[in-house]
């Protein structure tokens, strides 16, 4: 009798030994190239799903809005609305058998401040504080609902300079999250003429936090031509030569230095344009001008798509920003972009 006893508890040990591994390993890991589509914080589920349609993406990157009251703040708390709507959208993208990116979107003074300026007062209170965020998502929405891939950080260029401490995230979310993990850092420029613009970009490319995650995610909005409208032609010769300012920025081989520096391929994880004059001119400015041009717009996404389609170290892109509809929704896709998006082959 006891030694039947004494079987079945060593069973039972290695039953739970064998849950436990099979709960903690990744098994949540993207083969294929990514097609994906950014949602606006106020994203409407019903016409996210139109638009994932109409765009043919294969994966959708869903923001959980944390509010941050202004610039230098450390308070910060995750929206109760934005998570509960993330968990509705969630189940109905998986039972569609398409892979969601988690994506904790810092929302600072109501959106109307840019994350890029986010600087908090206190750098060791932040840190544990966003970890903590963190933690929050990756129990009660990422490994519940078979989240594939979490961003553990979108365009904090102020504190990017904090290596050890983002290797540290990296590692904390790494050992929780059974998918892939990513940081995303923001566009950059160099210039010939600007010897501290090409010091930022080298410190940027040997920052430690890229050695740590599955893939480099790039927000790239990188500034092109100082033009009102480009052709297609003059836009791929611009990723490889910006004229804007006469930089003669090499966008394409800065780019691909990641990739040769760290074996990882490279994800823009937001690509996206104003649906106006001038949107190669400064992408990431939803007011860069009064004028519509929704053609404009679509050549810039052609460009890219051009340039980068058939690249093996890109890993895929995520077009900013759909999920609502509205006048002030200037990086929505036109008709125009909507069909060259629907074409690129991934």
């Amino acid at each position: 009798m006891k030694k039947n006893i004494l079987i079945i508890i060593t069973l039972l040990v290695i039953l739970s030994i064998f849950f436990v591994m099979k709960n903690t390993n990744k098994n949540n890991t993207i083969t294929e190239k990514i097609k994906s589509v950014n949602l606006s914080t106020d994203y409407e589920i019903e016409q996210a799903l139109k638009d994932i349609d109409d765009l043919k993406v294969n994966t959708v990157n869903v923001p959980i809005v944390i509010e941050i009251p202004d610039l230098n703040s450390n308070n910060m708390k995750i929206n109760n609305y934005s998570k509960e709507k993330a968990i509705r959208l969630i189940k109905t993208l998986k039972s569609k058998d398409i892979n969601v990116i988690l994506e904790a979107y810092p929302w600072i003074a109501n959106g109307s401040k840019y994350e890029t300026d986010y600087n908090p007062e206190n750098k060791e209170k932040f840190f544990k504080d966003w970890k903590n965020i963190l933690n929050i998502l990756i129990e009660d929405i990422a490994n519940k609902y078979g989240v594939d891939i979490m961003i553990i950080a979108s365009n904090f260029s102020k504190l990017e300079i904090y290596e050890d401490n983002w290797c540290d995230i990296v590692n904390f979310v790494r050992e929780r999250f059974r998918g892939e993990v990513t940081y995303k850092t923001t566009w950059w420029y160099t210039a010939s003429w600007d010897k501290k613009s090409n010091e930022d970009y080298y410190k940027k490319l040997n920052n430690k936090v890229f050695s740590k995650v599955d893939f480099i995610s790039i927000a790239a909005y990188f500034e092109l031509s100082d033009k009102k409208e480009n052709t297609v032609k003059e836009l791929v010769k611009a990723l490889n030569s910006t004229t804007i300012y006469n930089r003669n920025q090499n966008v394409v081989e800065e780019i691909h230095k990641f990739y040769e520096k760290y074996n990882k391929q490279i994800y823009f994880a937001e690509l996206g344009f104003p649906r106006k004059d001038n949107a190669a001119t400064h992408p990431w400015n939803s007011e860069v001008s009064n004028v519509e041009n929704t053609k404009e717009q679509a050549r810039c996404f052609e460009a890219y798509k051009i340039v980068f389609e058939d690249k093996n170290y890109i890993k895929g892109f995520s077009v900013f920003a759909v999920g609502k509809k509205g006048k002030d929704k200037y990086f929505y896709p036109s008709k125009e972009s909507i069909k060259v998006i629907s074409r690129w082959n991934y």
